[in-house]
């Protein structure tokens, strides 16, 4: 009897030991990811109010709403393609919903303007948001309601609401330009009195 239950105790540990090392089928579930599209003048300038915040995955600068394939900045800037500067923002709903993008794209936009921001001029730095699904059009216009009826300005509300058309990244050294040209960036902004608008509409 002692024989047989050492030999039951070696097959049990084998057993345990084989069972342990067999590789592991679960996954940590997968993050979920949605994308909002936001033009508020230069692209440079929008991704720091997007990249601060948390459930935000990344932001990427392009182009959108215009009538060319795969454009260039030079062709965008020259405003004959019909795109304008926008941001993509990808990020994760249950982290952060686009109402809340919402509010952060109002208050970092001009939209008493309609065919500039700041001291950029013309139709390819015109205020936009583009909308992927029903949901997110109806999101929008309340989330503009609430601006009109709560502004403190005198000027209508121009921002252009689109449905969301291809979108074209920059070219890359346009891509996290503030960090990567920290110096250069603040006295664009600065410059461009940016933040002395802002500051001028929403306080």
């Amino acid at each position: 009897m002692k024989y047989i239950g050492t030999i039951g105790i070696f097959l049990i540990s084998a057993f345990l030991i084989i069972m342990n090392s067999q590789p592991s089928h679960s996954t940590a579930p997968e993050t979920q990811t949605a994308k909002a599209i936001f033009a508020g003048g230069c692209f440079w300038c929008m991704e720091p109010a997007y990249d601060k915040l948390d459930g935000v995955i990344a932001t990427t600068s392009g182009y959108t709403g215009g009538h060319k394939d795969n454009p260039t900045y030079e062709e965008v800037s020259a405003g004959g393609t019909g795109h304008t500067e926008a941001l993509e923002v990808t990020y994760d709903p249950t982290k952060i919903d686009y109402a809340t993008l919402l509010e952060v794209y109002w208050r970092n936009s001009d939209p008493t303007k309609a065919d500039s921001q700041f001291c950029d001029h013309g139709n390819q730095y015109r205020p936009a948001i583009f909308y992927s699904t029903d949901e997110e059009r109806k999101s929008i216009e309340e989330s503009k309601s609430i601006i009109e009826s709560t502004k403190t300005f005198p000027e209508d509300i121009v921002t252009e609401i689109s449905a969301a058309t291809k979108f074209y990244p920059a070219e890359d050294y346009h891509q996290d330009y503030y960090q990567k040209n920290p110096v250069r960036y603040k006295f664009y902004r600065y410059s461009c009195g940016r933040d002395q608008r802002l500051k001028e509409l929403w306080g």
